[in-house]
């Protein structure tokens, strides 16, 4: 199968790269000889210029040394742990973040109390472990949570009066329903649901968020008004679920500040109604057989007219002439429309 990119003014091509970002104080102090700050774990390293900072990831630990009081920044990723008992923490009441990652920490063996005592604790990530529940008893503190690559099925109660967080990953686990988990997460901008079991959509999700991400699950609908009170919505991504035209309503995804919208490999046979802000539209790999313009614009003139930079529709039912003849006037800022010659 042939593809044919068509270039109205100018190509555009975006990559988008997704890697942890542990800030400022974070390197990897394995094979660098620094001198070490007096007061810090025999087993981690405490840089004498960032005496705020203990590192102890990969150094094979089966169990949390002691952290000192001074200590602001934990890294404690790619190690053996198992657990996070209570109590282990009651002496680091200074944390600032804390870094779990690629451990085998289960569930079962996090205390009830473990992180009771962390009460500025901003940062907690406990990537590619073995957790199957939301860790309890989080503190209110925290902006970022990333518990991704796990094998957690449910939240219950576990985000309850999490006001501060912004930042929640639940990526690559086993949910098949979060139900209103979410709704009171009033500050949450950027949540990431992907690679999931999801048959639906989170119910009340808080209106601050900007960036949503809830593809590779198995999604067949979505309400009408669901997008309505997600004034600042930027960026959602869709692929790869069950999406049909039946399934969503005609203007679902007409929301004004929306910049980005990947709906690929779904099973649409129509372009949905989009709002003329949009920039990014992915439609690859579904089912349409028809190029509507009135999909991108209602009315054309001066100033009426789509946004559109980057437009996929290859894989589709539909060629280069499906294409209408007046689309340059509607699409006059598409820099890339992509599909099958």
């Amino acid at each position: 199968m042939k593809l044919v990119h068509l270039p109205i003014f100018a190509l555009l091509v975006s990559n988008i790269l997704c890697q942890y970002d542990y800030g400022p104080y974070y390197y990897e102090p394995a094979n660098l000889v620094v001198p070490t700050y007096p007061v810090c774990s025999v087993e981690c390293e405490c840089p004498i210029y960032i005496p705020s900072a203990m590192y102890c990831n990969h150094r094979k630990l089966k169990a949390i040394p002691m952290v000192p009081a001074q200590i602001k920044y934990l890294y404690l990723q790619n190690n053996q742990l198992t657990g996070i008992p209570s109590g282990v923490f009651d002496n680091a009441t200074s944390l600032l973040w804390l870094v779990l990652d690629n451990n085998q920490i289960t569930s079962d063996n996090v205390g009830k109390n473990a992180f009771s005592k962390l009460k500025t604790l901003q940062r907690l990530y406990i990537n590619g472990n073995n957790l199957t529940d939301v860790v309890r008893s989080l503190p209110k503190s925290l902006v970022e949570l990333k518990l991704s690559m796990n094998k957690i099925s449910k939240i219950g109660n576990s985000l309850k009066g999490l006001e501060n967080l912004t930042t929640l990953l639940l990526h690559d686990n086993n949910l098949n329903d979060v139900g209103g988990a979410m709704s009171g997460l009033k500050s949450l901008s950027y949540l990431d649901l992907s690679t999931n079991k999801l048959t639906k959509l989170p119910d009340d999700l808080p209106a601050a968020v900007m960036t949503f991400y809830i593809d590779h699950n198995s999604i067949s609908s979505i309400p009408k008004d669901y997008f309505s009170k997600m004034a600042i919505l930027q960026h959602l991504r869709m692929s790869n679920n069950k999406l049909t035209d039946e399934g969503i309503s005609d203007k679902v995804f007409n929301i004004t500040s929306l910049l980005e919208l990947d709906l690929a490999f779904n099973k649409l046979k129509s372009i949905p109604v989009v709002n003329e802000n949009l920039e990014n539209l992915y439609l690859q790999a579904n089912q349409i057989e028809k190029f509507t313009l009135s999909s991108f614009c209602r009315v054309t003139g001066p100033e009426d007219f789509s946004r559109i930079r980057y437009l996929r529709l290859d894989a589709n039912r539909i060629t280069r002439a499906d294409l209408p003849f007046d689309m340059i006037q509607c699409l006059r800022m598409a820099g890339d429309i992509t599909l099958d010659f």
